[in-house]
């Protein structure tokens, strides 16, 4: 199995696009930790920084769109089948009703939040064409920041970093491994949910 480092020289870029869109499409998945790492590999020249940042704003938008089309699709079935309170479902429709646009827009830099900005926005008749800039919008004002953030880290942490990780060696491919499985195992699960509550 390669390291972390080879596995995003060859499909990074694939590996950002799939795992925040899947994100922003209300998978569970470390689209922020991507996006972090995206930012810490362009510092080390294994990735070219403004091509992260638009993959990053590309698959967030296109998930958050998926997210969109799944709201408007199956409406009160997806909302009932969200890991949430009825009250807090009942809090976040209202907020989505009243603001829309701005809902969108915020809801892009509120871990969790961000993940049912998409299907509320469908599920509550938020016009596409308001979703789509909205979302847009948010998603070029916040993808830049985990990469920055990433970047900085390895612009000041970088040397140490990397001494570190050859020091770990063999520790890197378990942890990959580990991330695979973990990543299989929250869409089995999440399947089996939408399962039970489509049953």
């Amino acid at each position: 199995m390669p390291d972390l480092t080879e596995l995003f020289q060859h499909i990074g870029y694939g590996a950002i696009f799939v795992v925040v869109l899947l994100g922003n499409a209300g998978v569970p998945a470390p689209e922020e930790s991507v996006l972090v790492l995206g930012g810490y590999l362009a510092s080390q020249g294994r990735l070219h920084l403004p091509l992260v940042i638009l993959v990053g704003i590309a698959s967030a938008s296109v998930g958050d769109n998926l997210g969109f089309w799944a709201g408007q699709r199956y409406g009160r079935r997806l909302l009932e089948r969200l890991p949430l309170s009825a009250e807090r479902k009942a809090k976040y429709e209202r907020i989505m009703v009243k603001h829309s646009a701005w809902a969108v827009f915020v809801a892009r830099f509120i871990p969790g939040l961000r993940t049912l900005a998409g299907p509320l926005a469908g599920i509550v008749g938020v016009s596409h064409s308001k979703f789509f800039v909205a979302n847009l919008l948010g998603a070029i004002f916040y993808a830049p920041c985990p990469v920055l953030a990433g970047y900085g880290i390895g612009y000041g942490l970088g040397d140490h970093i990397e001494k570190l990780r050859r020091l770990a060696g063999g520790f890197e491919r378990v942890a990959v491994a580990a991330v695979l499985a973990a990543l299989v195992v929250i869409w089995i699960r999440w399947q089996r949910r939408a399962g039970r509550a489509s049953g």
